[in-house]
């Protein structure tokens, strides 16, 4: 039987309906209710689940004959059992048998042979029945079902099913046309029954993405982290099942887990211990090949790659024909591939660690003229310390890292300390693996090194980089007190005789100071930096003294980021960090541009590097620059990659972050409801009052939702939230909540509480010292002129509209306008509104801002402006929706354009799906000329 608990909810006794969503199923889900609705209604009645074995087939069959009761349908089941395939008619019997007592009206001739046939009467002498007439009779059994109401046939594991049932069924299923009836069948992708292979609608049940995988180990009782995390989702490779089993399996023996490596390293034994659930299902047959094909295939499992020229002793070709046909592997072309990552695991397991070991040595024999794969076989064959091996995996790594893979090297330095004798040397190599840990984005793992560095050593500067790492770990998660109790004594203490490292951790420690808010931070990092010398350039403070004040002499701090900038270093192993901290300081300071280019920069430099991991806080701070310099479509591609990111690395700061930004970019695009669920499911569970910088943010998402809906009450309370309630209100954040004035203030007009918010910006506005950024000058002048009496709102409307700096935050320049526009025309002034109201609404329709795209639209017909309808296609396409379509209309894959928008292959085929009918096309080859009828996207 298939897996039947795709969100692993199943197993904890929780019932189906519509209980706990079937995690990263909404495609599914979304084709399956149509099949549903289609037993009364139009569409296509039949529809074939395939995918392979673990995918949650059977949880998605479970959830659709739920649905369809719930929906008032009758729904017959039939599940295929191996043990029955021999059977005439079983599935059929299992299937019929809730409406049997129907038989009896069929015509006589159908119901002897239905009878006959199902061996409810005995056959005596008579002549088997005719199958045409068996097959007419259980057609008509189930019309006869389905007159009363309609009906679901919900088939699971057909690939087991007898041939009889399953020429019934086929018999059915092609004479649905119009009658209430649906069929849904499901089977293993591999092994569809012919019947059904190639005339219906197929559906894929394809692995889980990564945050829907992060997320279902998410909901397991005791949910991996660390590098453990990022193995078992790299080793189930999206198998629902897989995930749940070696989560759970790891669970009950956390030491039972080979040491880690890396594919760049050619190696595969830290396959993780396989259930005896996932060994039936993916290495049933392995016991029964031959030796010599076990022994091959243990070869290839453990070289960790698919080219047969890399698998050494393997003599006859043929050995691999056993495996072959059991389904294990595919040989084709020259290279060996194995059905999916677990059948490795499979294979070791089933090895002994004598067979496991020989394997390793024969391959480190065969690897002479590569050295990194054979120091990591011999490390692997090693029996105990090794000096040598050792420091061939530390040369190894140091080849990583100079390419830019440091989640290599940090695999290959911590094997190297495994192995080091000396204490000291392997300290030194497990804080080298920290740093590469750290630069490959992986923050538990970061913290699980760090923390056996303190067992090793007694020298203060090495404990104190332990503790910067440790630190570090933690800066990325919602435990800000915590990291910055391990930051902040670093930094005091080394900051005379080590102030390199001292402004290191202090460049750590304002992470979860900003994140935190807490002005206590602040004041520590502030004084800790006084106590370290003065550096030459000063350009190693920009992004401590950015995040901790960064209102504070800004055209000094502007000064030294333009300096730190223009000397960046050329080596990409120094570059990463650069690029990083000074993209987050571009972005608190309002150099918006500066910061994409530089987090652009930082991201790209991680992707180019196939062993490089990623980092979750470089995407979500480049979607947020994005989201303010009016990129939406880009900042919906970084917040979804950050998010996917930080669900594996365990970074919740991130994990929570990004879907407050996905939340505030629906709300912006008039996807009110969409938004409110999206900031509901991030924030559940948490509490934000220890991090004000997503407790600003996530108000001010549900504020812009309650815009959108026009509920500006509800909209002024969360924006009012971001600032303090006190005779003299403070911003909650220090730097968030400023952001937010000319949306309080907007806020405030509309719902009667102008008193309060002139309150809140007075107070706010004497403490902004000058010069202030360009950006929050021009939300202060909008403030400003909607909260001033009127006769004096000229001059800051004006001064909020008229820089050509605040061109660089468009959507909040178009709300200056609407508003300047507004006013104006309440003056009769119609003609000066014109143009303000045309290029806010301009702004607004390139950003798919709808609930502003209709306001300004409102105002431009009320100031006597006819607007020419759009092309239906342009006014059903969103942005995102536009760009593929010219993408696909050039003629790209699916594939090319999510390379190039960062989307996977299957989200570019679901917008595909709905543009199409937007488009009035029906398939790729009629969009260049569907496209013909749009304007240039310049």
């Amino acid at each position: 039987m298939d897996f039947g608990g795709i969100s692993g909810f199943d197993d904890f006794g929780v019932g189906q309906g519509d209980g706990p969503a079937l995690l990263g199923r909404e495609r599914e889900l979304s084709r399956i209710a149509r099949l549903i609705d289609a037993a009364d209604g139009d569409g296509p009645r039949v529809l074939v689940l395939t995918g392979e074995p673990g995918a949650g087939k059977s949880a998605l069959v479970d959830r659709a004959a739920a649905q369809a009761t719930e929906r008032g349908r009758r729904v017959l089941r039939v599940r295929g059992c191996e043990g029955e395939q021999d059977l005439g008619f079983a599935g059929a019997h299992q299937l019929l048998r809730p409406v049997l007592g129907g038989v009896d009206r069929l015509p006589a001739h159908q119901r002897d042979a239905l009878r006959q046939a199902l061996g409810m009467d005995p056959a005596g002498g008579a002549a088997a029945p005719d199958p045409l007439t068996i097959r007419a009779a259980v057609l008509a059994l189930l019309l006869d079902a389905a007159a009363r109401r309609p009906l679901l046939i919900a088939v699971d594991d057909a690939q087991w099913l007898d041939v009889g049932s399953l020429d019934v069924l086929a018999f059915a299923a092609r004479r649905l046309d119009g009658e209430p009836v649906a069929l849904l069948l499901a089977a293993r992708e591999a092994a569809v029954p012919a019947r059904f292979d190639r005339d219906f609608p197929h559906l894929t049940a394809d692995p889980l993405d990564r945050a829907a995988a992060g997320r279902l180990l998410d909901a397991q009782p005791q949910p991996p982290t660390g590098r453990m995390r990022s193995r078992i989702l790299a080793q189930a490779a999206g198998n629902p099942l897989a995930l749940i089993e070696l989560t759970r399996a790891f669970a009950r023996d956390p030491g039972g887990a080979p040491p880690m490596t890396d594919r760049a390293l050619g190696s595969a034994a830290d396959a993780l211990p396989l259930t005896a659930r996932l060994e039936n299902l993916f290495a049933a047959d392995l016991p029964a090949l031959p030796a010599a094909t076990r022994r091959a295939l243990l070869l290839a499992a453990v070289a960790g790659t698919a080219q047969l020229s890399d698998v050494p002793d393997l003599g006859d070709p043929e050995i691999w024909a056993p495996a072959e046909q059991a389904g294990l592997v595919r040989v084709e072309g020259g290279q060996v591939r194995l059905r999916h990552p677990l059948v490795r695991s499979a294979v070791q397991q089933a090895a002994t660690f004598a067979e496991r070991r020989a394997a390793h040595l024969t391959l480190a024999a065969a690897l002479a003229h590569e050295p990194d794969r054979r120091a990591w076989h011999l490390a692997a064959a090693a029996l105990g310390p090794d000096a040598e091996i050792a420091a061939a995996l530390a040369e190894s790594a140091r080849r990583f890292r100079h390419r830019g893979g440091h989640a290599a090297a940090a695999t290959a330095l911590e094997r190297a300390a495994e192995l080091t004798p000396d204490p000291g040397e392997r300290a030194r190599r497990l804080l080298a693996a920290a740093e590469s840990a750290m630069y490959a984005g992986h923050p538990q793992w970061v913290g699980e090194i760090a923390g056996r560095v303190t067992t090793l050593t007694e020298d203060p500067q090495l404990l104190a980089e332990a503790s910067l790492r440790a630190g570090w770990s933690l800066a990325v998660t919602l435990r800000h007190d915590d990291a910055l109790a391990f930051l902040i004594p670093v930094a005091e203490s080394m900051a005379t005789p080590a102030p390199a490292l001292a402004l290191s951790a202090l460049g750590t420690a304002a992470t979860p100071a900003y994140n935190s808010g807490d002005p206590r931070h602040r004041h520590d990092i502030q004084r800790i930096d006084g106590l370290v010398a003065p550096q030459p350039d000063g350009t190693d403070r920009v992004w401590t003294r950015a995040a901790v004040h960064p209102f504070t002499d800004r055209p000094q701090l502007l000064k030294h980021l333009t300096a730190a900038v223009d000397t960046l270093p050329d080596d990409s192993e120094r570059t990463l960090p650069g690029l990083v901290t000074l993209g987050g300081a571009a972005w608190i300071l309002d150099e918006t541009e500066q910061a994409v280019r530089l987090l652009g920069r930082a991201r790209d430099h991680l992707r180019s590097a196939a062993t490089a991991g990623a980092n979750c806080t470089v995407a979500q701070a480049l979607a947020l620059a994005h989201f303010e310099s009016g990129s939406w479509d880009a900042a919906q591609a970084a917040a979804e990659e950050a998010f996917w990111m930080a669900t594996e690395a365990g970074a919740d700061n991130v994990a929570v972050g990004s879907p407050i930004l996905q939340a505030t970019l629906r709300a912006a695009r008039g996807d009110h409801i969409g938004a409110r669920a999206r900031v509901a499911e991030a924030v559940r569970g948490r509490d934000l009052r220890g991090s004000r910088s997503l407790y600003v943010r996530h108000r001010h998402a549900l504020a812009l939702a309650a815009t959108a809906e026009g509920d500006h009450e509800t909209a002024y309370g969360q924006l009012r939230a971001t600032f303090t309630d006190e005779a003299r209100p403070a911003p909650v954040h220090y730097h968030a909540s400023l952001y937010h004035l000319a949306d309080l203030a907007a806020a405030a007009v509309r719902a009667g509480r102008a008193d309060d918010a002139r309150t809140v910006l007075g107070a706010v506005r004497r403490t902004l010292e000058q010069p202030r950024s360009a950006r929050l000058a021009a939300l202060v002048h909008r403030a400003s002129a909607l909260l001033c009496e009127p006769e004096d709102a000229e001059p800051h409307f004006r001064a909020a509209t008229e820089d050509p700096a605040a061109a660089r935050w468009p959507f909040e320049l178009a709300l200056a306008r609407l508003d300047f526009a507004e006013w104006l025309r309440r003056r009769r002034r119609t003609a000066e509104a014109r143009p303000q109201l045309t290029a806010a609404h301009d702004t607004f329709v390139r950003l798919d801002a709808r609930p502003w795209t209709q306001r300004a639209a409102a105002e431009l017909r009320a100031a006597g402006v006819t607007l020419t309808p759009a092309d239906a296609a342009v006014a059903d396409l969103t942005p995102q929706e536009l760009q593929i379509a010219r993408l696909a209309a050039e003629g790209l894959t699916n594939r090319d354009i999510g390379a190039r928008l960062y989307l996977s292959p299957r989200t570019v085929g679901y917008h595909l799906h709905k543009i199409f009918p937007k488009l009035g096309v029906t398939g790729r080859a009629q969009l260049r000329d569907a496209l013909g009828r749009l304007p240039d996207p310049d």
